[in-house]
């Protein structure tokens, strides 16, 4: 050791740590893309993180054909809809697998301009004739070739062309994305045992080593409806990094092979196992003028927006908040409608609907798919779940930091003082009823400790939903004494 003369200055770690909050609500999207659209075929089984409307577009191509494209619908619903962000967005399309090729088209030339009505072609892939025997002209020297609005390609004839004047057809060949090609084994995806790519739904445990967020939903619009996917949405959204939560949130099936009537959802639901507390239900879809969405989307975007008009903080439930509808209709374009009685049906059993009743179309329910089955207020509430989901998130980023401290004395106090600091000023926002930290010598056995096991005991209330708010009329007779008493 240096001899020292003089004096120095040494530093501490602070016994009390901020925490590193978790986003609440960030919304995972899979499915499919016009990625044909966009400005590169980058993000093909990648997930982008985008903050704008414009960014997405760019990252994804945007369409009108939401059946076949749902990430399109999201796009809109997610940035026009509900103005919310980020949202991260996953592309199950490849163009070099889903993809069909069409020869020797004819295309009629008017006025120097083509147009070939086919959406999800394949630019790089396009070839133009002057007939079937002919040689491939020359792109932008003969031609040059781009997308309109609707996603189609006008060819347009150039100045000094080798198509002569007076031409009326070309022969075209290329290849275009054929989304029925997507299977649900893409949108599940899973581990190249080979090259180790990894694809589908499982990229959500790549979110936060890029981009530094936790998940707070997992969607699958249009898929999960499908018990299969549903069933691996509730699994993936449990253990993600083998240490966070977050919510899947999923559509009941509203068509005749479903359940296309209210009456009919609750046997659908359990059916089909749609019955965990990490799963919110919803049914059946909305529509606002000719546009028709999963309310599913619409449940993401209302509960992001209401996370942003509550500091982030989970803790107040997205029903009876407003939606982008004017209408829920099923699958088959029916309108439906319900009451608060038959809305009241479906929320008890674990349902989330739309109801117009008073003040406009409103989200409606606050149940998760365990309940009825099971009542433990974590479970059952959405608000509550997701609270619990977002505290442990919270946790282990603020904590992570203390992984392979010595356990001493200084990092207990540092846990809980700083723990029940945040829980206290939760509490004072009202987000918490009431939170604390324990460290108990009963939950540490020496055993464990001496294994590098330490555990703290934490306990917290956010409120309930005030679902049921019942008033009490009585006619009190004492009143008619107010006849008798003598004018002031």
């Amino acid at each position: 050791m240096a001899y020292k003369h003089g004096v120095y200055i040494s530093e501490v770690p602070t016994s009390v740590l901020p925490p590193v909050e978790a986003s609440a609500g960030l919304p995972i999207i899979v499915g499919r893309a016009p990625i044909n659209l966009a400005n590169s075929q980058e993000y093909i089984n990648k997930p982008v993180l985008c903050y704008s409307y414009e960014e997405a577009v760019k990252a994804l191509g945007y369409t009108k054909d939401w059946e076949n494209y749902e990430l399109a619908e999201a796009i809109k619903v997610m940035f026009q809809l509900y103005a919310v962000a980020p949202v991260v967005f996953i592309n199950v399309v490849d163009p070099t697998e889903h993809k069909k090729a069409v020869t020797d088209e004819t295309v009629n030339l008017v006025q120097d301009e083509a147009l070939i009505n086919r959406e999800g072609i394949l630019l790089s892939t396009l070839v133009v004739k002057l007939s079937s025997a002919g040689e491939p002209l020359a792109k932008n020297t003969d031609y040059t070739a781009a997308f309109n609005d609707d996603g189609e390609v006008i060819i347009t004839r150039l100045s000094g062309s080798s198509i002569p004047q007076g031409q009326t057809s070309l022969v075209v060949a290329y290849s275009h994305l054929d989304p029925s090609m997507v299977t649900k084994d893409d949108i599940i995806g899973g581990v190249d045992a080979s090259t180790g790519k990894v694809t589908g739904m499982e990229l959500i445990n790549q979110i936060f080593p890029l981009f530094r967020l936790i998940p707070g939903q997992l969607l699958a619009p249009g898929w999960s409806e499908d018990p299969a996917i549903a069933a691996v949405m509730k699994a993936k959204v449990q253990n993600i990094n083998g240490l966070f939560k977050a919510i899947a949130v999923c559509d009941l099936d509203c068509s005749s092979s479903g359940a296309n009537i209210y009456t009919e959802v609750p046997a659908w639901k359990e059916n089909n196992n749609y019955t965990d507390r990490m799963q919110v239900n919803c049914w059946p879809l909305g529509k606002l003028g000719d546009e028709v969405y999963r309310l599913s989307l619409h449940f993401a975007g209302r509960t992001c927006r209401t996370d942003g008009e509550n500091g982030d903080i989970p803790y107040v439930s997205p029903s009876n908040q407003s939606v982008q509808v004017n209408g829920i209709v099923n699958a088959a374009g029916e309108e439906i409608v319900l009451g608060p009685d038959q809305a009241a049906y479906l929320n008890g059993n674990g349902i989330v609907t739309g109801l117009n009743f008073i003040g406009g179309w409103k989200l409606w329910g606050n149940r998760t798919g365990i309940y009825p089955g099971a009542s433990d207020p974590k479970d059952a509430w959405i608000p509550i779940r997701r609270m619990f989901n977002w505290v442990g998130n919270t946790i282990i980023l603020t904590f992570w930091q203390k992984v392979d401290a010595p356990t001493n004395r200084r990092l207990i106090d540092t846990v809980v003082d700083s723990l029940n600091i945040w829980l206290n000023g939760l509490t004072a926002r009202e987000a918490l009823l009431g939170g604390r930290v324990e460290f108990r010598q009963d939950e540490n056995p020496l055993t464990d400790l001496i294994d590098g096991v330490v555990r703290f005991h934490v306990y917290l209330t956010p409120p309930t939903p005030a679902e049921d708010m019942e008033f009490v009329l009585e006619f009190d007779v004492n009143y008619f004494n107010a006849l008798f008493s003598s004018a002031a």
